[in-house]
Protein backbone atom coordinates (compact mmCIF):
# COMPACT_ATOMS: atom_id res chain seq x y z
CA UNK A 1 0.00 0.00 0.00
CA UNK A 2 1.29 3.45 -0.93
CA UNK A 3 1.42 6.17 1.73
CA UNK A 4 -1.05 8.21 -0.33
CA UNK A 5 -3.60 5.37 -0.33
CA UNK A 6 -4.77 6.43 3.15
CA UNK A 7 -4.93 10.18 2.50
CA UNK A 8 -8.49 11.50 2.25
CA UNK A 9 -7.97 15.25 2.38
CA UNK A 10 -8.50 18.47 0.41
CA UNK A 11 -11.61 18.27 -1.75
CA UNK A 12 -11.73 14.44 -1.61
CA UNK A 13 -14.01 14.09 1.48
CA UNK A 14 -16.74 16.33 0.01
CA UNK A 15 -16.74 14.64 -3.42
CA UNK A 16 -16.50 11.23 -1.75
CA UNK A 17 -19.59 11.94 0.33
CA UNK A 18 -21.66 13.55 -2.43
CA UNK A 19 -20.78 11.20 -5.29
CA UNK A 20 -19.05 7.99 -4.18
CA UNK A 21 -21.29 7.19 -1.21
CA UNK A 22 -24.49 7.05 -3.30
CA UNK A 23 -22.65 5.27 -6.12
CA UNK A 24 -21.21 2.29 -4.24
CA UNK A 25 -21.40 2.62 -0.45
CA UNK A 26 -25.02 3.29 0.52
CA UNK A 27 -26.43 -0.12 -0.41
CA UNK A 28 -23.77 -1.92 1.64
CA UNK A 29 -24.24 0.52 4.52
CA UNK A 30 -27.87 -0.57 4.71
CA UNK A 31 -26.75 -4.21 4.83
CA UNK A 32 -24.32 -3.47 7.69
CA UNK A 33 -27.09 -1.58 9.51
CA UNK A 34 -29.45 -4.56 9.30
CA UNK A 35 -26.80 -6.89 10.67
CA UNK A 36 -25.89 -4.55 13.53
CA UNK A 37 -29.55 -3.93 14.44
CA UNK A 38 -30.12 -7.68 14.64
CA UNK A 39 -27.64 -7.74 17.55
CA UNK A 40 -29.56 -5.03 19.49
CA UNK A 41 -26.41 -3.35 20.79
CA UNK A 42 -26.53 -0.85 23.65
CA UNK A 43 -22.96 0.34 23.07
CA UNK A 44 -21.61 0.35 19.51
CA UNK A 45 -18.25 1.24 17.99
CA UNK A 46 -17.64 2.03 14.35
CA UNK A 47 -14.12 2.00 12.90
CA UNK A 48 -13.18 3.80 9.67
CA UNK A 49 -16.49 5.66 9.61
CA UNK A 50 -15.37 7.89 6.73
CA UNK A 51 -18.03 10.48 5.97
CA UNK A 52 -20.66 8.53 7.89
CA UNK A 53 -22.47 6.36 5.34
CA UNK A 54 -22.77 3.47 7.79
CA UNK A 55 -23.22 5.77 10.77
CA UNK A 56 -26.31 7.31 9.19
CA UNK A 57 -27.73 3.94 8.18
CA UNK A 58 -27.13 2.33 11.58
CA UNK A 59 -28.37 5.33 13.56
CA UNK A 60 -31.62 5.23 11.59
CA UNK A 61 -32.45 1.71 12.77
CA UNK A 62 -31.27 1.85 16.39
CA UNK A 63 -33.43 3.14 19.27
CA UNK A 64 -32.89 6.15 21.55
CA UNK A 65 -30.66 5.56 24.53
CA UNK A 66 -27.85 3.71 22.78
CA UNK A 67 -24.24 4.91 22.87
CA UNK A 68 -22.59 5.04 19.46
CA UNK A 69 -18.91 5.94 19.04
CA UNK A 70 -17.87 6.59 15.43
CA UNK A 71 -14.16 6.83 14.67
CA UNK A 72 -11.87 7.39 11.72
CA UNK A 73 -8.15 7.94 11.25
CA UNK A 74 -8.81 10.85 8.85
CA UNK A 75 -10.18 13.89 10.65
CA UNK A 76 -11.32 15.65 7.42
CA UNK A 77 -13.57 12.68 6.62
CA UNK A 78 -14.91 12.56 10.17
CA UNK A 79 -15.66 16.29 10.08
CA UNK A 80 -18.00 15.76 7.13
CA UNK A 81 -19.71 12.89 8.94
CA UNK A 82 -20.16 14.87 12.14
CA UNK A 83 -21.61 17.83 10.27
CA UNK A 84 -24.14 15.56 8.54
CA UNK A 85 -25.41 14.22 11.90
CA UNK A 86 -24.79 17.11 14.24
CA UNK A 87 -28.21 16.77 15.87
CA UNK A 88 -27.87 13.12 16.98
CA UNK A 89 -26.72 13.16 20.60
CA UNK A 90 -26.35 9.36 20.68
CA UNK A 91 -23.20 9.65 18.55
CA UNK A 92 -19.72 10.60 19.72
CA UNK A 93 -17.19 11.36 16.97
CA UNK A 94 -13.56 10.57 17.67
CA UNK A 95 -10.36 10.45 15.65
CA UNK A 96 -8.76 7.07 16.30
CA UNK A 97 -6.31 4.57 14.83
CA UNK A 98 -7.92 1.17 14.29
CA UNK A 99 -4.70 -0.54 15.35
CA UNK A 100 -4.57 1.28 18.70
CA UNK A 101 -8.15 1.87 19.79
CA UNK A 102 -8.40 4.33 22.72
CA UNK A 103 -11.04 2.33 24.56
CA UNK A 104 -11.19 -0.09 27.45
CA UNK A 105 -11.39 -3.86 27.30
CA UNK A 106 -14.83 -5.42 26.70
CA UNK A 107 -16.49 -2.02 26.27
CA UNK A 108 -18.72 -2.60 23.22
CA UNK A 109 -21.57 -4.94 22.31
CA UNK A 110 -20.72 -4.65 18.62
CA UNK A 111 -18.06 -3.19 16.36
CA UNK A 112 -18.71 -2.39 12.71
CA UNK A 113 -16.46 -1.28 9.89
CA UNK A 114 -17.37 -0.64 6.26
CA UNK A 115 -14.64 -1.00 3.62
CA UNK A 116 -11.90 -0.05 6.07
CA UNK A 117 -10.02 -3.29 6.73
CA UNK A 118 -8.20 -3.02 3.38
CA UNK A 119 -6.45 0.11 4.67
CA UNK A 120 -5.12 -1.39 7.92
CA UNK A 121 -1.32 -1.74 7.67
CA UNK A 122 -1.49 -4.70 10.10
CA UNK A 123 -4.89 -6.38 9.89
CA UNK A 124 -4.22 -8.99 12.54
CA UNK A 125 -3.27 -6.27 15.00
CA UNK A 126 -6.40 -4.28 14.10
CA UNK A 127 -8.61 -7.35 14.50
CA UNK A 128 -6.94 -8.02 17.83
CA UNK A 129 -7.88 -4.53 18.96
CA UNK A 130 -11.49 -5.14 17.90
CA UNK A 131 -11.55 -8.39 19.89
CA UNK A 132 -10.10 -6.60 22.92
CA UNK A 133 -12.78 -3.88 23.03
CA UNK A 134 -15.64 -6.31 22.29
CA UNK A 135 -17.64 -7.89 25.10
CA UNK A 136 -17.24 -11.70 25.24
CA UNK A 137 -20.57 -12.18 23.45
CA UNK A 138 -20.03 -9.25 21.07
CA UNK A 139 -19.99 -9.24 17.27
CA UNK A 140 -17.64 -7.69 14.72
CA UNK A 141 -19.48 -6.87 11.48
CA UNK A 142 -17.46 -5.62 8.50
CA UNK A 143 -17.09 -5.81 4.76
CA UNK A 144 -14.37 -5.51 2.13
CA UNK A 145 -14.56 -5.14 -1.64
CA UNK A 146 -14.26 -8.28 -3.74
CA UNK A 147 -11.74 -8.46 -6.59
CA UNK A 148 -11.81 -5.52 -8.97
CA UNK A 149 -12.92 -7.73 -11.88
CA UNK A 150 -16.26 -8.17 -10.09
CA UNK A 151 -16.76 -4.42 -9.71
CA UNK A 152 -17.51 -3.29 -13.25
CA UNK A 153 -17.28 0.50 -13.25
CA UNK A 154 -14.18 0.63 -11.06
CA UNK A 155 -12.51 -1.98 -13.26
CA UNK A 156 -13.34 -0.04 -16.41
CA UNK A 157 -12.04 3.19 -14.87
CA UNK A 158 -8.76 1.54 -13.89
CA UNK A 159 -8.28 0.17 -17.41
CA UNK A 160 -9.01 3.60 -18.92
CA UNK A 161 -6.41 5.32 -16.73
CA UNK A 162 -3.87 2.72 -17.80
CA UNK A 163 -4.21 4.05 -21.35
CA UNK A 164 -3.57 7.64 -20.23
CA UNK A 165 -0.52 6.63 -18.17
CA UNK A 166 0.76 3.51 -19.98
CA UNK A 167 4.25 3.64 -18.43
CA UNK A 168 2.99 3.93 -14.85
CA UNK A 169 -0.75 3.18 -14.60
CA UNK A 170 -2.53 4.31 -11.42
CA UNK A 171 -3.38 1.09 -9.57
CA UNK A 172 -4.84 2.45 -6.31
CA UNK A 173 -8.23 0.80 -6.81
CA UNK A 174 -6.84 -2.66 -7.60
CA UNK A 175 -4.04 -2.40 -5.05
CA UNK A 176 -5.93 -1.24 -1.96
CA UNK A 177 -9.76 -1.08 -2.04
CA UNK A 178 -9.88 -4.30 -4.07
CA UNK A 179 -6.71 -5.87 -2.74
CA UNK A 180 -8.01 -7.83 0.27
CA UNK A 181 -10.74 -10.20 -0.85
CA UNK A 182 -9.35 -13.70 -0.30
CA UNK A 183 -11.83 -15.36 2.05
CA UNK A 184 -9.35 -17.91 3.33
CA UNK A 185 -6.88 -15.15 4.19
CA UNK A 186 -9.55 -13.07 5.90
CA UNK A 187 -10.60 -16.06 7.99
CA UNK A 188 -7.00 -16.87 8.90
CA UNK A 189 -6.30 -13.26 9.91
CA UNK A 190 -9.39 -13.22 12.15
CA UNK A 191 -8.49 -16.56 13.73
CA UNK A 192 -4.95 -15.37 14.43
CA UNK A 193 -6.49 -12.35 16.19
CA UNK A 194 -8.57 -14.63 18.41
CA UNK A 195 -11.94 -14.84 16.63
CA UNK A 196 -13.53 -18.28 16.45
CA UNK A 197 -17.12 -17.96 15.21
CA UNK A 198 -16.70 -16.53 11.70
CA UNK A 199 -19.17 -16.31 8.82
CA UNK A 200 -18.16 -14.96 5.42
CA UNK A 201 -20.39 -14.39 2.41
CA UNK A 202 -20.25 -12.76 -1.00
CA UNK A 203 -22.83 -10.06 -1.69
CA UNK A 204 -23.49 -8.67 -5.18
CA UNK A 205 -25.39 -5.43 -5.79
CA UNK A 206 -25.96 -2.96 -8.61
CA UNK A 207 -24.23 0.42 -8.68
CA UNK A 208 -26.25 3.21 -10.30
CA UNK A 209 -25.30 6.70 -11.46
CA UNK A 210 -27.12 9.39 -13.44
CA UNK A 211 -24.31 9.70 -16.00
CA UNK A 212 -20.82 8.51 -16.98
CA UNK A 213 -19.46 11.89 -15.88
CA UNK A 214 -20.81 11.27 -12.38
CA UNK A 215 -18.95 7.94 -12.18
CA UNK A 216 -15.71 9.48 -13.44
CA UNK A 217 -15.83 12.36 -10.95
CA UNK A 218 -16.61 10.03 -8.06
CA UNK A 219 -13.73 7.65 -8.78
CA UNK A 220 -11.06 10.04 -10.07
CA UNK A 221 -11.61 12.95 -7.69
CA UNK A 222 -13.42 11.47 -4.68
CA UNK A 223 -10.80 8.87 -3.69
CA UNK A 224 -7.02 8.76 -3.15
CA UNK A 225 -6.87 7.83 -6.84
CA UNK A 226 -6.83 11.60 -7.31
CA UNK A 227 -3.51 11.87 -5.47
CA UNK A 228 -2.09 9.05 -7.57
CA UNK A 229 -3.11 10.80 -10.81
CA UNK A 230 -1.73 14.13 -9.65
CA UNK A 231 1.55 12.50 -8.61
CA UNK A 232 2.05 11.48 -12.24
CA UNK A 233 0.96 14.79 -13.77
CA UNK A 234 -1.10 17.30 -11.78
CA UNK A 235 -2.22 18.98 -15.00
CA UNK A 236 -3.94 15.80 -16.18
CA UNK A 237 -6.56 15.36 -13.47
CA UNK A 238 -9.34 16.62 -15.70
CA UNK A 239 -8.02 14.65 -18.67
CA UNK A 240 -8.03 11.53 -16.49
CA UNK A 241 -11.59 12.21 -15.40
CA UNK A 242 -12.61 12.79 -19.01
CA UNK A 243 -11.06 9.57 -20.32
CA UNK A 244 -12.85 7.56 -17.64
CA UNK A 245 -16.14 9.27 -18.51
CA UNK A 246 -15.56 8.52 -22.20
CA UNK A 247 -14.86 4.85 -21.48
CA UNK A 248 -17.96 4.50 -19.32
CA UNK A 249 -20.03 6.33 -21.96
CA UNK A 250 -18.76 4.05 -24.74
CA UNK A 251 -19.65 0.91 -22.80
CA UNK A 252 -22.86 1.99 -21.06
CA UNK A 253 -24.28 4.90 -23.06
CA UNK A 254 -24.55 8.59 -22.23
CA UNK A 255 -27.55 8.31 -19.89
CA UNK A 256 -27.96 6.59 -16.52
CA UNK A 257 -25.31 3.98 -15.80
CA UNK A 258 -25.54 0.63 -14.01
CA UNK A 259 -22.78 -1.80 -13.12
CA UNK A 260 -22.28 -4.81 -10.89
CA UNK A 261 -20.53 -4.28 -7.56
CA UNK A 262 -19.50 -7.07 -5.24
CA UNK A 263 -18.28 -7.25 -1.66
CA UNK A 264 -17.34 -9.81 0.96
CA UNK A 265 -19.32 -9.45 4.21
CA UNK A 266 -18.01 -10.89 7.47
CA UNK A 267 -19.47 -11.43 10.94
CA UNK A 268 -17.05 -12.63 13.60
CA UNK A 269 -17.32 -13.42 17.31
CA UNK A 270 -14.64 -14.30 19.86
Amino acid sequence: MSDTDKVFAGSIPKIYDEYLVPLIFSVYAEDIARRVAARSPSVLLEIAAGTGAVTRAVAAVLPPGIRYVATDLNEPMLAVAAQRQADDDRITWRQADGMALPFGDAEFDAVCCQFGAMFFPDRIKAYGEVKRVLKPDGTFVFNVWDRIDDNVLTHEATDALGKLFPDDPPRFMARTPHGYYDKALIRTDLERAGFRDISIETRSEISRAPSPEYVALALCQGTPLRSEIEARDASKLQAATDIVAKTIRTRHGSGPVEGKIQAVVIEARP
